[in-house]
């Protein structure tokens, strides 16, 4: 199950990459605009190191990768990604395979941990508008029997309107939250780029 892991760092990382300036520009329109530069580095640091990564278990794969984007990545980006992993790789622990029923606690997890290391919470304009309606989409989909690919799909669909309820949100955190209300109609860069990762992850999957 590590290879399943490898599978999805990997797809996060290559879209990361791939839309680094669409990323940036969505930050851009309120924010500093260097949020798809910041991602893209750190995952461009994971690809340059990815046969060095610990593969003995999956639960070290991604503490690995937190160390490298927590190196290589300044500023909240940094902190964030890499908390998203550290949370992952600390959940699975030292189990030596990685199961369908462990997604759902990895990313309460990953959740939790950005709650505490952002300061912020669901309505507040993050990541978190879209982590976590995805994460109890998943769940349902999850206790439903649902394959890996359905699971998926509905993480896809359920992500995409999640990033997009996020445009008449008043941004709380970040250097969003400077702007006031003049953030309102605008999309958080930090929610459509997660949606965009399991999309790819989605598509990745199917072929």
């Amino acid at each position: 199950m590590t290879k399943v892991v490898e599978f999805v760092v990997k797809s996060i990382a290559d879209t990361a990459l791939k839309n680094e300036q669409y990323f940036s520009e969505l930050d851009a329109v309120v924010g500093d605009g260097d949020f798809g530069y910041s991602i893209g580095r750190g995952f461009e640091k994971v690809l340059e190191n990815w046969d060095s990564i610990d593969r003995t278990i999956p639960g070290n794969f991604f503490k690995d990768v937190a160390k490298i984007i927590m190196s290589s990545v300044g500023g909240v980006s940094g902190t964030i990604w890499g908390t998203a992993f550290l949370r992952a790789g600390m959940t699975l622990g030292t189990n030596e395979t990685a199961k369908k029923e462990d997604i759902v606690p990895i990313l309460r997890a990953v959740a939790e941990g950005i709650k505490k290391r952002g300061n912020c919470d669901l309505g507040d304009k993050t990541y978190l508008d879209t982590l976590i309606p995805t994460t109890n989409a998943i769940e349902a989909a999850i206790n439903e029997g649902k394959s890996d690919l359905e699971i998926l799909e509905i993480a896809t669909q359920i992500s995409a309107e999640a990033a997009e309820a996020t445009r008449p949100m008043v941004a709380k955190r970040g250097r969003a939250s400077y702007t006031g209300d003049r953030s309102i109609g605008t999309l958080d860069a930090g929610s459509v780029a997660l949606a965009t990762m399991i999309k790819s992850l989605s598509e990745a999957w199917r072929a």
